[in-house]
């Protein structure tokens, strides 16, 4: 029994030395190097490059009090639109004491006079109309008369105006109805009735009532890396995509290019603006995120191999041409001069024909993987 376990023991150890001495030696075999090959094609080829910004309106105001006051009424909301002119918002005025007290005075003082030239206009008519004076003073009387006149009815549309914000002859154009300077889409309203509002001065930018744009002329802003900034040119036109509207396109024509670099997180950075020509289907709001895709360079109808193929070696480039077929196939170097590339295909002005075939990169055969 013994015996019969020893001889089983052995026989395994053979296999096991056998089997590792066949595993190495398949393993230390030469594989096939076995290449991709590739015929020359021609292709119109684009060098573009992506810049990402937003969508604005070119025209965008914010719209202010000329008084100071209280929103006593709001009469549009964002997302409406308004024409120049149109009434936004109601303010009710806050009278300061000082001028209230001033303009109240002065209606008091300009009745005192009225009244006293009207005392002295009476007496000199009658005595004009008796004949006892001459005409000369009667008119003089009469022009004190008519100015007082108008000095109270000034008074009262003073105090009209520090106590309410607006007088009974200029109700239709009052600082108390604040109007829109431009025609657009309402975009932001950030004030509600009952807010506070003070008006634009030397030290205060005032309070924004309303923010209003014109949604019909749309500007594509971003920035380009300085690498590429050099390439281009005003007028180049640019498709743009928008995250929001996948299926959405619009056109647009480059219109600026800032002559100073920004520096974005290390990066030196130019502004551009693009005018957007043509509009789609679906409402643009302002400040999408964008991305636009501008030309570089192009070349149209021309003789291209992938990149891949190419062997660069300083300035020069070089590729591997096949010849033959079968056991007798080789590849044999030869230089070409090359033109622009899309990052996948690149155009090749000398050195190949269609008819040629280029070596690739190297690929495994199915066997070579088996044994892997």
């Amino acid at each position: 029994m013994k015996k019969y376990l020893k001889i089983i023991v052995a026989s395994l150890v053979a296999l096991l030395f056998v089997g590792t001495f066949v595993f190495l030696w398949a393993k230390s075999r030469p594989q096939e190097v076995v290449y991709e090959e590739f015929t020359p094609r021609v292709l119109d080829l684009k060098k573009t490059t992506i810049i990402t910004g937003k969508i604005e309106p070119r025209t965008e105001i914010n719209v202010k009090p000329q008084m100071s006051g209280i929103i006593s009424e709001m009469l549009k909301v964002a997302g409406q639109t308004v024409t120049a002119g149109e009434v936004i918002a109601k303010i009710k005025v806050i009278p300061d004491m000082g001028q209230l007290s001033s303009a109240q005075a002065r209606v008091r003082l300009a009745g005192i006079n009225m009244r006293q030239a009207t005392t002295d206009y009476q007496r000199m008519k009658a005595l004009f109309d008796k004949g006892l004076i001459a005409a000369e003073e009667f008119e003089k009387t009469k022009q004190t008369y008519k100015q007082n006149q108008e000095e109270v009815r000034s008074a009262e549309e003073a105090l009209e105006v520090v106590r309410d914000g607006v007088s009974k002859s200029n109700a239709k154009s009052s600082s108390t109805l604040i109007r829109s300077t431009i025609s657009g889409l309402i975009l932001d309203i950030p004030v509600k009735v009952g807010n506070t509002v003070i008006l634009s001065n030397t030290f205060n930018d005032g309070t924004t009532i309303a923010t209003v744009a014109d949604m019909s002329d749309l500007i594509f802003r971003g920035n380009i890396d300085e690498t590429e900034v050099g390439r281009l040119v005003v007028g180049m036109p640019m498709k743009i995509t928008i995250g929001a509207l996948q299926d959405e396109t619009l056109e647009a024509r480059l219109e600026y290019i800032s002559p100073k670099a920004v520096d974005n997180n290390g990066a030196n950075q130019f502004e551009i603006k693009a005018a957007v020509t043509k509009l789609g289907k679906s409402q643009i709001r302002s400040g999408y995120s964008a991305n636009a895709e501008i030309i570089l360079a192009a070349a149209n109808h021309v003789l291209t191999i992938p990149e891949s193929a190419v062997e660069f070696e300083g300035n020069d480039t070089y590729v591997y041409v096949v010849q033959g077929a079968g056991k007798t196939k080789t590849y044999v170097r030869r230089k070409i001069v090359t033109g622009l590339s899309d990052g996948i295909n690149i155009e090749v002005k000398q050195g190949l024909t269609a008819k040629d075939h280029v070596r690739g990169t190297q690929k495994v055969d199915d066997a070579a993987k088996s044994n892997d």
